[in-house]
This record gives C-alpha cells, sequence and structure tokens, in this order.
C-alpha cells in the first residue's frame, strides 16, 4: 500500500519551491534552477531533487519527473503530484512559472500549518487509545507481582479459558473499533484547495476559460490527482468574477485559502469529537477486559489458593 505524505515534508518541500521561483524570477533556466537546488540539498529531499534536476538535464518533461517522485519509494505524495500539476499548467496555459511557484510555496506552508495542527489535535486521543490497550497486561502484572499466579489461573483452568477467550475477543474488537474511529477522524483530502489553485494559474495566463478547465483537467489526471469536489466552487468564483468584472485568478487564491480553512477546522472538529468517541471502546470493550483478563484470573487464583491450604 502506498504511503501518504508526512506532515515534515510539506515545509521543506514549501522552501524548496519558494527558492525555486525566486530563481525562476531571476531569470535563471528551469534545468539550471533544478541543478542549482540539487546541489545544495540534502536531507531526505536531496535525492528527489536530484532526480528531478538529472530528468531536467537530460531533457525530460519536469511534470513527468516530479510525477516519478511523488510514486518512488512505495509513496503517493499529493503534495509533489500537486506541484508536478501547477508545473503542468502554467507551462500549458503560459501563465509565469515564478509566481505561481510563489503562490503554490504560500499554500504548501498552509497545508503544511493545517497538518501540524490537525496532528496535535489527535495526538491526545490516540495516545489514550493506545495507553488504555495495555491496561489487561497491567493488571496481570501486579497480580504476579503480589505472588498469585493469575497467569496460570487463566490458562490451566476451565473458567480462566473462558475468561481469556471472552477477553482476547474484547480486546480485538476494541482495537479494531478504535483504528476505524481514528481512521474516520483523519482527514483523506491533503490538498484541499488545489484544484482552485490550478485553475487560478490557468487563468492567470490569459487563455479562455475553456482551454484552462481543459488545461487543468488534463493536469490532473496526466499526475495522477483524484477530483477533490472544487469543480462547482470553480464555477461559482468564475460566474462571480464574470459578473462583477474582477480578475478571476485573486477570487480563486482567495477561495482555495477558504477551502484550506474550513478543512482545518472540520479536521478540529473531528478530532475533538474523536476523544469522547473514543471512550466507547473504552468502557464497552476494554475494561470488561481488563476484568476478564486481570480481575478474574486474580479471584480464581486466590480462591484455588485458598481451597488448596484448607484441602
Amino acid at each position: 500500500m502506498a504511503r501518504s505524505c508526512p506532515v515534515e515534508d510539506l515545509e521543506p518541500l514549501a522552501s524548496l519551491v519558494q527558492r525555486l521561483g525566486v530563481l525562476l524570477a531571476a531569470g535563471v533556466a528551469p534545468a539550471s534552477a533544478w541543478h542549482y537546488l540539487a546541489d545544495a540539498a540534502t536531507g531526505p529531499m536531496a535525492e528527489r531533487v536530484r532526480s528531478v534536476a538529472g530528468a531536467a538535464d537530460g531533457g525530460a518533461a519536469v511534470a513527468d519527473a516530479l510525477v516519478a517522485v511523488a510514486a518512488s519509494g512505495g509513496r503517493n505524495d499529493p503534495a509533489w503530484r500537486g506541484l508536478a500539476a501547477a508545473w503542468l499548467v502554467a507551462t500549458e496555459a503560459g501563465a509565469p512559472l515564478a509566481p505561481t511557484l510563489g503562490s503554490l510555496a504560500a499554500s504548501l506552508r498552509s497545508l503544511a500549518k493545517n497538518a501540524r495542527d490537525l496532528t496535535t489535535a489527535r495526538a491526545g486521543p490516540v495516545a489514550t487509545a493506545r495507553m488504555v490497550m495495555v491496561l489487561p497486561a497491567v493488571g496481570m502484572l501486579f497480580a504476579l507481582a503480589l505472588g498469585f499466579d493469575s497467569l496460570g489461573a487463566l490458562v490451566t483452568t476451565a473458567p480462566g479459558l473462558v475468561c481469556l477467550g471472552s477477553g482476547l475477543v474484547l480486546m480485538v474488537l476494541a482495537r479494531l473499533w478504535n483504528r476505524r474511529l481514528v481512521t474516520a477522524a483523519t482527514p483523506t483530502n491533503h490538498t484541499p484547495g488545489l484544484g482552485l489553485d490550478l485553475m487560478a494559474i490557468a487563468v492567470s495566463g490569459g487563455t479562455s476559460l475553456t482551454r484552462a478547465r481543459q488545461v487543468v483537467v488534463q493536469a490532473r489526471e496526466r499526475c495522477g490527482l483524484a477530483p477533490d469536489g472544487t469543480d462547482a466552487a470553480i464555477d461559482d468564483v468564475l460566474e462571480l468574477s464574470s459578473r462583477a468584472g474582477v480578475p478571476a485568478a485573486a477570487l480563486l487564491r482567495s477561495e482555495a485559502i477558504e477551502a484550506r480553512r474550513i478543512a482545518r477546522s472540520d479536521g478540529e472538529r473531528k478530532a475533538a469529537t474523536l476523544g469522547v468517541l473514543l471512550m466507547l471502546p473504552l468502557g464497552l470493550c476494554i475494561l470488561p477486559a481488563f476484568m476478564l483478563l486481570a480481575v478474574a484470573p486474580l479471584l480464581i487464583a486466590v480462591i484455588s489458593s485458598t481451597v488448596g491450604s484448607l484441602g
């Protein structure tokens, strides 16, 4: 299964895109700009930048090289695919690359902040879920420390085996339930507002709206970006731009910023709800499993010890 973009990769990528835009604005050719960036690159980003620079030096399309980097090593990096799509749209629509990359860098930094905020909001509930999963094991160790063979009672007696089977079933159910809740609270769209940004790039090149739409659709398909549900928002913005007689690019970028704000708010709401929902598997599965795997074997061991001493 492909791995999506780690949060920590977004900020370095934003810095890379910003530097690339500055170099292009200074008149450096795209292939040379990637070569300079590759010479200065360090850390995990260096290999990817060198790969793009090598493709650019060889005359290959930069967008295709970026897509290859996004899929390398079993990854599925939507941020790199977004960069590839932005590069391709700017090239096809005749939009200047330097300001395009500057706007994209700002978008990537906004996405990085979104991701950090959501990771922080989910950290508490996820840590709580992981901690309570070890409660039965802690209880069993506590019983052994008191000198009671609760583990023996759990695996050698009929009541213990019943408790063991029931407790393990509850623990597995709790783990699956927790995982499903956390997955439901995890954002699935890692690049909110990207479709609006791409359309803003396309129209800033002075091409017709029909041509701009076509370029964006083709770029998304070529770069492997799934539809992000921004078509209706793009239609509304373009209609407003036509009625008001104002440039569409600024309105589209403003709408993209709003889309990222909504995505962040929605993620924070889901993270807050997650903290409450995780109480359900805790109360219905983990605590009963704790009773079955820790408390019940302790009682069985105590009763067996008492009966044995009386006999």
